[in-house]
């Protein structure tokens, strides 16, 4: 089995020797490499939809991994019995339905040892959510396939002492690794955000430019756009910080550039 560069990088996040609990499963592709490859010794592959999981079932037979991989209908970790697997895997769905799941199945989570999570939105949400709920941010990866990227994060229970915004923005070992896609990523958001900014400042302009005393909506329309270019030029401060840090060299490298 051949996973795409997204999902092998969740699968190299996972603990050799683990249990896997794959939510969200789809066809089981990951299921199937996990066990192949003898990462894992087995995998519950679970989905909330019969026709995805039904897909897996056939891929699943076929693979002649059916011995070590239980398909489980299921509305995340609900229908699966609390210290079943060591690892939990959650990859192509949105940040704030991983949360759901998660704060969903509190027993279930309570015994799991490691969470591999590959959200697909609202990223530093959750890593502020995995900091507020007792979880540890231990690794990450970031790759770029078919004009998107895809962060890549492991957790487990412990203390997350991370004290910048940044960090939880764009992942703090991502950022300390000086990690090449982020850095592809950042180039690309500050074009984007500069782009954004001068057009909200044109329109700004604009409605400003034919602004009556007596057009209330026009004045409405006009708070609007200033409370989203405040957003838009925090969005850059932040996007500036993490480029600045992920630039600048260390001592030693100075040092042997210097020798």
């Amino acid at each position: 089995m051949k996973l795409s560069e997204r999902l092998a990088a969740v699968a190299a996040m996972v603990t050799p020797g683990n249990g896997v609990c794959d939510v969200g499963c789809d066809h089981g592709f990951l299921a199937i490499y996990l066990v192949e490859k003898d990462i894992a010794p087995f995998v519950y592959a679970a989905d909330i939809g019969k026709g995805p999981l039904d897909h897996a079932i056939v891929n699943i037979k076929e693979s002649g991994c059916s011995s070590r991989i239980k398909t489980v209908l299921s509305d995340g970790l609900k229908a699966l019995k609390p210290g079943s697997a060591e690892s939990v895997v959650m990859a192509g769905m949105g940040g704030p339905l991983m949360t759901e799941i998660i704060k969903g199945s509190p027993e279930f989570i309570e015994k799991t040892e490691e969470l591999i999570l590959q959200p697909q939105s609202e990223i530093a949400m959750v890593r502020h959510f995995l900091k507020d709920s007792g979880f540890k941010i231990i690794s990450e990866n970031m790759v770029f396939e078919d004009d998107k990227f895809y962060p890549v994060m492991k957790a487990r229970h412990g203390m997350m002492d991370w004290d910048r915004e940044i960090y939880f923005r764009y992942g703090k070992i991502l950022l300390k690794e000086r990690n090449p896609v982020l850095l592809q990523f950042l180039y690309l958001q500050k074009k984007s955000l500069k782009e954004l900014l001068a057009g909200l400042e044109g329109k700004r302009d604009e409605i400003a430019g034919s602004l009556t005393s007596g057009k209330q909506e026009e004045r409405g329309n006009l708070e609007r756009i200033d409370d989203r270019i405040d957003e838009v030029k925090k969005d850059i401060l932040h996007n500036e910080e993490a480029i600045a840090m992920m630039e600048e060299r260390n001592p030693v490298e100075i040092d042997r550039i210097l020798q």
